[in-house]
């Protein structure tokens, strides 16, 4: 921790460095005024945070951050991620005044059907936002991925370059809430990045002590710095209310910021204790500001105190707004002198530039896919050994590519032979060497953690990551997912040991819901591979895609590899006749995913011997046969053939939309055992004699099934 001395001296520096003048006083003013007057309208919202935290976004945006905005995609900027998401405010006044097209009709939108300023952040939506934020901590677990690949990729372009003197240097800035600190992802996040020492990471914790329930005191009494310090971070303290009375001091906060900066050994945070909803005579420092308007009459009385006009509304003087706008010409600036050092690494790195642009732009290199692995038809391969093989042939044909497990590398393949660990090289183990600039990443059993910095990293600049669990602990990762799919990323998931099929270890670690409640998440593709060569085709699919986010679920237990599988066009279609019946009309089709694929061939030779025409669909994903348009979907199970049987070693809930009304489903609507997993299919009837007797029961109800003269 700062000392002290040490702390009077850098406020010392930077008061006398920092200009600060009326103007930048009443603009502050305005934004509290601004915030107010926007929840006011909206008759919702969260003005407290945003009126207390008015100096310190005022500062960054005005002083600190290296941000242009008129380019707001400029790749040199730093990143500015408000975790306290419900405070949207703090982030869309700064956009406001900082002129990244944000209107004062936006801000009176606030809250609004069809507006640029939604309760909370949504990257892609409004300009300027880089991430969406709203649940707690999760935006904090995006600033340490953008950190983490603000690192990779520094070590991609221009490793040699010395240390701050790269194009690629630059800054992530969060400001997060107790909230945020309270949150378990934070814990996981926070470890992470004090173990990495993301010297390029600084975080403003604003120490309200106020929640919804009021008083923090009811809930929290750790001491935040010394966790901080704990895990490695430089921590340092701006109260200000040390001198008893509450002095918002600028300079204060200016010099510790400036200090954040300086420290590239380590992530920084810095605790600013502010009082919520400042300067609102009767509401400040109280639960009631936090989540609600103030009403009339406060927010009359707290322009008063601000000398402002109580009957003007989003009023904002044009000397105010001139004055903010002045961050337009200074981030040009910025970005010019930036732009000779990018030019010199261009003309002396053409070979990095042209990468850079490539991944900038997720474009896959031609003929990448060519390097993908193939598997003999016949052979039996676990389906999750088969994407670590897509993982190693993958590696020198996409650097951009990386990615680890949160411990579960040996049984998740998720370590790329030979590629080195992201790890600071005093850091790495015998097992894992390593460098700052490695590509295999240790998350520790730390899923939530995971989910969260993998979208900070799909996030930063066009690298694709990927992050690997058993199935079933998808569960710890569900929020971080959800945002993904909310925003549009390309992060893949590669989640092993999918099903009963796991075996010995049990129903605590066997998923039975978890498919179906993964694939209701809208915008994730759930892919369940059949074999390994399906599984080649489907990270072939996965990575074509640049819009999605995509979930691998593979097998611990070995497969039959079929041919078949491995076109990935027809992957790709989500649902394909894998085996069709012996005469080409079928009348009655089973449908399987995964090793559930391998009950529907056996069963398909038991009714074909029987002499029932069966045709085998195999369906790695469901989301992507539902893109597909109804006339190939109709090929694939025609609505003539009524009698229908799906297979999969987990819940039915969706199922039924694909067997319909004459079909049946065997499934599993229990918890798994603890077993070896062929006696566990047996004595849980996922096999291909059930599954032909519920073809035979399908068959039955379209009055397919005739049965047998008895000869009376």
């Amino acid at each position: 921790m700062t000392s002290a001395n040490e702390q009077e001296g850098i406020e010392q520096l930077s008061s006398e460095s920092l200009e600060w003048s009326d103007l930048d006083r009443q603009a502050v003013d305005v934004v509290r005024a601004l915030a107010m007057d926007a929840v006011e309208k909206a008759g919702s919202g969260h003005p407290g945070t945003a009126m207390s935290l008015a100096p310190a976004a005022y500062l960054l945006f005005q002083r600190v951050m290296r941000h242009d905005p008129s380019d707001p995609q400029w790749a040199g900027r730093d990143r500015f991620v408000l975790s306290a998401g419900h405070s949207s405010l703090t982030l869309y006044i700064q956009l406001y005044l900082s002129g990244y097209g944000l209107t004062l009709d936006d801000l009176k939108a606030l809250r609004q059907w069809g507006s640029l300023t939604p309760g909370h952040p949504e990257h892609g939506h409004t300009v300027g936002v880089e991430t969406t934020t709203g649940p707690l901590g999760q935006g904090f677990g995006n600033a340490v991925g953008m950190a983490m690949a603000a690192r990779r990729e520094r070590g991609l372009f221009d490793p040699d370059a010395p240390a701050t003197e790269s194009p690629f240097d630059h800054a992530i800035w969060c400001i997060a809430s107790e909230g945020d600190i309270e949150e378990g992802i934070n814990h996981e996040v926070a470890s992470i990045a004090g173990h990495q020492r993301l010297g390029n990471l600084a975080v403003i914790f604003d120490a309200n002590q106020i929640s919804i329930e009021d008083d923090t005191d009811i809930a929290l009494s750790e001491d935040v710095l010394k966790r901080y310090e704990a895990y490695g971070w430089h921590v340092q303290n701006v109260d200000w209310l040390k001198t008893g009375d509450y002095k918002e001091d600028v300079p204060a906060l200016y010099a510790a910021l400036e200090a954040a900066r300086a420290e590239t050994g380590k992530p920084s945070i810095i605790r600013l204790r502010t009082i919520i909803g400042w300067p609102a005579p009767n509401k400040q420092n109280t639960g009631k500001i936090h989540g609600s308007a103030l009403g009339a009459a406060e927010v009359a009385a707290t322009k008063q105190v601000m000398g402002m006009d109580p009957d003007k509304h989003f009023d904002v003087p044009a000397e105010v707004l001139e004055h903010a706008r002045a961050v337009v010409a200074r981030g040009r600036d910025l970005h010019a002198e930036w732009n000779k050092g990018y030019a010199t690494w261009r003309e002396t790195s053409p070979e990095r530039a042209e990468l850079f642009d490539r991944i900038s732009h997720r474009k896959l290199p031609a003929g990448w896919d060519d390097a993908l692995p193939s598997f003999e038809v016949g052979s039996s391969v676990a389906t999750r050994k088969a994407s670590g093989e897509v993982l190693n042939a993958l590696a020198p044909v996409l650097p951009e590519l990386w990615g680890g497990s949160a411990d579960l590398a040996e049984s998740n393949n998720t370590t790329m032979k030979g590629e080195p660990s992201f790890i600071p090289s005093d850091r790495q183990t015998k097992e894992f060497p390593g460098n700052p600039y490695g590509r295999t990443l240790h998350f520790g059993i730390r899923e939530h953690g995971m989910g969260a910095i993998l979208n900070g990293i799909a996030l930063h600049n066009g690298t694709r990551p990927y992050g690997g669990t058993f199935l079933v602990f998808s569960d710890y990762m569900r929020p971080a997912v959800r945002l993904a799919a909310l925003m549009k990323l390309p992060v893949t998931y590669v989640w092993t040991h999918d099903s009963i099929g796991l075996g010995e270890d049990g129903p605590t670690h066997q998923p039975i819901e978890h498919l179906w409640a993964l694939r209701a998440i809208p915008g994730l593709d759930v892919v369940r591979p059949a074999d390994a060569n399906e599984t080649a085709a489907a990270w072939k699919v996965i990575l074509e895609h640049d819009d999605r986010p995509a979930a691998l679920a593979l097998t611990r237990q070995n497969l039959p590899v079929y041919e078949g599988t491995a076109d990935a066009d027809k992957v790709a279609r989500g649902g394909y006749v894998l085996q069709d019946a012996s005469n080409g009309q079928p009348e009655v089709v089973l449908i399987g995913t995964g090793s559930e694929v391998e009950i529907a061939v056996e069963a398909r030779g038991i009714l074909e011997s029987q002499g029932i025409a069966t045709r085998v669909v195999s369906m790695p994903c469901v989301e992507w046969f539902q893109a597909q348009d109804d006339a190939y979907k109709q090929t694939v199970l025609p609505p003539a053939v009524r009698a229908r049987a799906a297979v999969e070693a987990g819940i039915s809930l969706g199922w039924r939309e694909f067997v319909g009304d004459a079909g049946e489903v065997l499934s599993l609507e229990h918890f798994g055992a603890s077993a070896p997993y062929k006696t566990i299919y047996e004595q849980f009837g996922l096999t291909a004699d059930r599954l032909v007797a519920a073809a035979k029961a399908s068959l039955a109800k379209t009055g397919a099934d005739k049965g047998e003269t008895t000869g009376n």
